[in-house]
């Protein structure tokens, strides 16, 4: 056999080995912040004869003008010029940074491409933002075969680009900054000191960007089926994951005496003496600071759907963590850390089990049905579940829209807008308002049916 026989075989193998492992619980990927593989630099994307091109290219299996939207139309690319800005300066003052907040690491992990000093290549300006090696990954192993015709996705990914395309993956992508890990982590501290409040849907968020690839013949060859709606209920289970590791890390789930705030429901805390505000939610009761549990909310919907038989201990389960973190009498003798870190586990069998399913029309509009329904229990009464609610129905009706199990009629969007207004201002929010528009739209759902 001759040597370059030999060569096209082996390579053959590799590549046949490298599709079966990407499709077959491939091995997470390492973050784009912590790969140690060299940062190029965003500069090396912007040809027009690579990704910088003015327009789309009609004869491409790309768009070619990825560099362009990100720089022109994408917010992330303008994540690290807000850190000059009158508010990250107070905030930066406010936390007591020896830096200025566009200096200082705390601020650049997450609003810009930050990677270690020795891992970043000449051409690197963390001014950028979150730039294309942010979310795809350093290109220094990967640059030049993603070029090459005959070399599939799966080897681009094995030489270190971040595999975007698999739902798990974008999830723990989107979330390290959107929520935050061990590496980098919005905490109560800094929303003190004036952050925002952390709000995200990843499908919602997703579907907002202004896209710079297209879902095509070509990419579900390389990359498989894109599914927005498996997008959406793996992110709700991933989320919920990190929120229940977070609360129990010993590095991150307590702020000396007190618990990690970050993770409980802000407008426990935060609302007018005078509203005499009680929360009575999962039987909880007054006087008490609940989870922030808006992503558990959806994520026990999608398992009275998929998994009916087991719905009720998943639910359980959920309680029995509100319950142990309260100090509530029926759980005060629990450990809360154990239960976390049980219903965690139990969240990470789901979503291997998400990975799939199908998430056809009928198991959307169940889907769909079940999260209207919570207005039964007064689940959407406090509002980060309101808005959390607000982006998963909105989210699921236009992907059952598109599936055609729903008519695309005027008071479906007329009902979200109505949605979308009582959530205008969480300072002002209404409970019983969303409440109502959500039952709304619950009686609208069976007659637009398809």
């Amino acid at each position: 056999m001759s040597p370059s026989l030999t060569h096209w075989i082996r390579r053959a193998g590799l590549v046949l080995g490298l599709v079966l492992t990407q499709s077959l619980h491939a091995a997470p990927a390492a973050l784009p912040n912590v790969a140690t593989d060299q940062t190029i630099g965003t500069i090396n994307c912007a040809s027009s004869t690579c990704h910088g091109s003015i327009a789309p290219w009609n004869e491409s299996n790309v768009l070619q003008n990825e560099y362009t939207t990100w720089s022109r139309l994408d917010r992330h690319a303008k994540a690290y010029t807000v850190l000059l800005n009158k508010q990250s300066q107070r905030i930066a003052k406010n936390l007591g940074l020896a830096q200025p907040a566009h200096e200082s690491k705390i601020c650049l992990d997450c609003h810009s491409h930050n990677p270690d000093s020795k891992n970043r290549g000449p051409r690197h300006v963390v001014s950028d933002g979150v730039s294309c090696e942010g979310c795809h990954g350093p290109a220094g192993k990967w640059v030049t075969s993603h070029t090459v015709a005959n070399v599939p996705h799966a080897e681009n990914v094995a030489n270190g680009l971040y595999p975007t395309s698999r739902p798990v993956e974008q999830a723990k992508l989107c979330l390290s900054c959107h929520f935050g890990n061990d590496d980098r982590f919005v905490t109560h501290r800094i929303m003190g000191a004036g952050h925002p409040r952390m709000a995200f849907e990843i499908e919602t968020f997703g579907a907002l960007e202004p896209a710079h690839y297209k879902v095509d013949a070509d990419y579900v060859r390389r990359k498989g089926e894109y599914n927005p709606v498996r997008l959406w209920a793996i992110g709700q289970a991933y989320a919920s994951q990190q929120l229940l590791d977070t609360l129990a890390s010993s590095k991150r789930g307590r702020d000396g005496l007190f618990p990690e705030l970050v993770l409980f429901d802000c407008h426990s805390c935060h609302h007018p003496m005078s509203e005499q505000k009680a929360s009575l939610r999962l039987g909880v009761g007054s006087g008490r600071v609940n989870l922030n549990d808006n992503n558990l909310l959806m994520l026990r919907a999608i398992v009275r759907v998929i998994d009916p038989a087991n719905s009720a201990a998943f639910d359980r389960q959920v309680s029995q963590v509100h319950h142990a973190v309260a100090g509530s009498a029926e759980q005060r003798a629990a450990d809360p850390v154990a239960l976390a870190k049980n219903l965690s586990a139990t969240i990470g069998r789901y979503m291997n089990r998400f990975e799939q399913e199908t998430f056809d029309a009928a198991v959307l509009r169940n889907i769909l049905l079940a999260l209207l329904d919570e207005t039964s229990a007064n689940q959407y009464a406090n509002y980060a579940g309101a808005e959390q609610a607000y982006f998963s129905i909105s989210s699921l009706t236009s992907s059952l829209i598109k599936q055609g199990g729903l008519a695309a009629s005027g008071p479906v969007t007329q009902r979200l807008t109505s949605m979308r207004k009582a959530l205008a201002n969480e300072d002002k929010f209404r409970g019983e308002q969303f409440l109502t528009e959500v039952a709304a739209m619950r009686a609208l759902i069976p007659a637009q049916a398809k």
